[in-house]
């Protein structure tokens, strides 16, 4: 009888002619380059880099709440900044019930007649939750300011009361961190007509951001202003140069986790009992439900 022939292990689907399984391996393990040739993070780079960075901020969502912490992030910055990105980001691995995005609309007439910060108050934190702010109370340094929405009285009490109320805030337990996402001219354009022709991200594009296109240099001011009253030493405002969008994301998402001190306090993974089994029961059968069409 012929001497029995060793069948090579398949790796990944068939191997290549002379390859052996340690040889792919070890092209496997080679480093992520961090740069592509145009100079930019590499997608796969920034792709580990999210995933590592997300994995963290589960751990940093444990800790609030097993500590009680009361947390704010507050995102501002030029329209096509990149905001709702790095939201999107840091929400998408947490538990919505510990982490909420309010992002309001423009005030009803009721709102109107209230004390300013009255309808941002009943969205703060409670004990061991975050609250993300897609823009906030800083609209009345900006927009409204800007597009004559309020009055320069109003916008004048503004700038004197903001450092109070966040002092307040602070007084009170509370963790604000706040973001500035500052974006060049050319690259909003080109942002703002990329959504103009895609109409899956034409939502993003506003009649109110049309109306602002030609306001940038009212807006800078207008940020200077701003920036002049509320960059406190209590409450200092974090600048996010976001013309590459994904470093800002991975800056920002970094920041949160380097300034909030946490520690690993995720449970211990758990081990399912074996399923129960009843003998006595009968399901009904399937044609006597509905079924969704399979359409893929």
């Amino acid at each position: 009888m012929g001497k029995n022939k060793k069948k090579k292990k398949k790796h990944h689907g068939e191997l290549p002619e002379g390859a052996e399984p340690e040889e792919l391996n070890h092209e496997e393990d080679a480093p992520i380059e961090k740069f592509n040739k145009k100079g930019k993070l590499s997608n796969a780079f920034y792709n580990q880099e999210i995933l590592r960075l997300q994995t963290e901020l589960v751990k940093l969502q444990y800790w609030v709440k097993e500590t009680g912490l009361k947390v704010i992030v507050l995102f501002e910055g030029r329209d096509a900044a990149g905001k709702g990105g790095v939201i999107k980001r840091i929400t998408e691995p947490l538990n919505p019930r510990g982490c909420r995005v309010v992002a309001l609309d423009k005030p009803s007439d009721r709102e109107k007649t209230q004390w300013y910060f009255q309808r941002y108050v009943s969205h703060l934190p409670s004990a061991g939750e975050m609250v993300i702010f897609d823009r906030s109370w800083y609209n009345r340094a900006g927009v409204e300011h800007v597009m004559n929405f309020c009055t320069e009285n109003e916008y004048q009490d503004f700038l004197r009361s903001c450092p109070e109320f966040e002092k307040m805030l602070i007084r009170s337990g509370i963790t604000i961190l706040k973001f500035w996402f500052s974006v060049n001219d050319e690259e909003q354009e080109k942002r703002f007509r990329e959504r103009a022709t895609d109409p899956a991200r034409r939502w993003k594009l506003s009649p109110m951001d049309l109306a602002s296109f030609d306001k940038w240099v009212e807006f800078s001011k207008a940020k200077d202003e701003m920036f002049k009253y509320t960059d406190t030493k209590q409450s200092p405002w974090i600048v996010v140069e976001a013309d590459d969008k994904k470093r800002a994301r991975l800056n920002c998402i970094a920041y949160i986790l380097n300034t909030i001190k946490y520690k690993d306090v995720v449970p211990e993974l758990m081990e399912l009992p074996p399923r129960k089994i009843v003998d006595n029961y009968i399901r009904p059968p399937k044609n006597e439900y509905n079924f969704i069409p399979e359409v893929y």
